[in-house]
């Protein structure tokens, strides 16, 4: 069925919206007749290189060639496999056999890192975001028959951060995505074809899954050319382009838009949504960006094995006067279901903590050759997330930590985030991590690193006796450390397993 393939929803626009632009990128403008050519030739290339199923991988900074891959690559009947441009080069070797990849598509500042990599590569193309690419594409004839899939066909190979070890591929299906673009359009955005949004993110990851909705209704993207993020450049887009919507920041990026002083010499009425996730959104922090940017929120809860579809927060939902409310992640998306499970694997009523499970047609298919990674991770139907939490009667579902994040100090289960919430009250605390340490007599013990506001000081002492008055003896850290950055991955999550590492080293028994 053409219908079922994501390629579609670009063909379906371009013969809607044939001249609307599709893309901005600089001073460079694709209409969505342009968009559908340079797909249709790259298409009839993969199609005569490839065998229908090849994964390409794509390592890049933002720019518009991806999404042309993206869409070449559905149309050949391919499945793209996008790294994060952040990405050290041991990793993308890795990913790049376990996906055993046909072909790779690079950006031209990669180009002496590829050409260590080549003689450990299956890759037939090598392509460079070059006149290279322009050369592979004058081979294509426009006009390409777009490949039959059924919903089931692979589409996506998304890895994940690798935090805990070694990163796995969740398999996407044409029928996740669709999915998804519904639920999305549904639930949390009516995408339409006057809007422009603002890709400020990594397009490999929760970036560019957005793009997909933007372009199933004829929206236009404007791409940020440049991969170092600087608020001042988001704000000057946004007015230039009258941008509509910012699709999927991460906490820590909106924290920076809204503690941004440049801010104010923009002007940035434009903006009718700004959707986030991805991370923790500290309540401080989620009241403090609704102060600057008014009620324009919008919060999606999903993993790459989910993506941007198990629960959501709506922009309806983001009132100050709802403060319990801002604290959750939302309730149950279209198409899904959530429930909380113990250990043992039984269903938890309402209100009490355990492991949080989804299930529907938006749960991937697997992770790419790993059974014994999926067994684990797909119980009877069930996507097990890792994530502690609970659900309340109104079916609002509350984040608590990682499951893998959760300490146990003294037989008492300690949820990092519950401090991490009432530390950041504190007017002098920029950002933190709270994470568990071994410790002799406890078993593990409560460790903070904080990150004060520039031009303050705190001490231990004034920390603990902050956390002595809203916290319970035993939540509060009996270690701190004070650090000017924290750790974070390629997707701006704080690494907390370094914090651990690093803060443990001198333990021994």
């Amino acid at each position: 069925m053409t219908a079922m393939n994501l390629a579609y929803l670009l063909s379906k626009s371009a013969a809607a919206y044939p001249d609307h632009r599709a893309i901005v990128y600089g001073e460079k403008t694709l209409t969505f007749r342009q968009l559908d050519d340079r797909v249709n030739q790259l298409a009839a290339v993969l199609k005569a290189n490839l065998s229908p199923g090849d994964r390409v991988a794509i390592f890049s900074p933002n720019r518009p060639e991806i999404l042309e891959v993206m869409f070449a690559v559905w149309k050949a009947g391919l499945v793209v496999v996008p790294l994060n441009f952040r990405l050290h080069e041991n990793e993308v070797l890795y990913i790049l056999n376990h996906s055993d990849v046909a072909a790779f598509f690079y950006d031209g500042v990669y180009q002496e890192q590829v050409k260590g990599m080549k003689g450990n590569l299956s890759a037939s193309l090598c392509i460079c975001f070059d006149q290279e690419y322009e050369n592979l594409l004058g081979q294509g004839k426009n006009g390409v028959e777009m490949a039959a899939v059924n919903g089931d066909d692979l589409a996506w190979l998304f890895y994940t951060s690798g935090t805990t070890g070694r990163p796995k591929g969740a398999m996407l299906t044409h029928r996740n995505l669709l999915l998804m673009v519904l639920s999305l359009c549904t639930d949390l955005y009516s995408f339409s074809h006057s809007d422009i949004g603002l890709h400020a993110a990594p397009l490999s990851h929760g970036s560019g899954l957005y793009a997909l909705p933007l372009i199933a209704r004829g929206g236009t993207q404007v791409i940020l050319e440049s991969s170092n993020f600087k608020p001042e450049r988001v704000f000057e887009l946004i007015e230039k382009h009258q941008v509509s919507v910012l699709p999927f920041l991460a906490p820590t990026i909106v924290k920076r838009l809204t503690d941004s002083v440049t801010k104010k010499q923009y002007k940035l009425d434009s903006l009718a949504c700004i959707l986030y996730g991805g991370a923790p959104m500290y309540v401080e922090d989620l009241k403090a960006a609704i102060h600057s940017f008014g009620p324009i929120f919008a919060q999606v809860y999903g993993q790459g094995e989910c993506p941007m579809t198990i629960t959501g927060l709506s922009r309806e939902q983001h009132l100050l006067e709802n403060i319990e409310v801002l604290s959750s992640a939302g309730t149950a998306r279209t198409g899904v279901e959530i429930a909380i499970f113990n250990p043992q694997g039984n269903k938890l009523p309402v209100g009490q903590t355990g492991e949080v499970a989804v299930k529907g047609d938006l749960v991937m298919k697997g992770y790419w050759n790993d059974p014994p990674a999926t067994e684990k991770a797909i119980k009877n139907g069930w996507l097990l997330t890792g994530d502690v939490g609970n659900i309340d009667g109104k079916g609002f579902l509350y984040i608590l930590d990682r499951t893998k994040d959760m300490i146990i100090s003294g037989g008492n289960n300690i949820y990092p985030r519950e401090v991490e919430e009432v530390l950041l009250q504190h007017p002098y605390i920029d950002e933190l991590s709270v994470f568990g340490i071994p410790d002799q007599e406890w078993g593990e013990a409560v460790c903070a690193a904080i990150v004060i506001k520039e031009g303050q000081n705190l001490s231990d002492l004034e920390i603990k006796e902050y956390c002595k008055a809203h916290l319970a003896s035993y939540k509060k850290p009996s270690t701190i450390h004070f650090v000017e950055t924290l750790p974070k991955n390629a997707y701006g999550k704080i690494m907390k397993k370094e914090l651990r590492a690093h803060y443990s080293k001198n333990f021994s028994l």
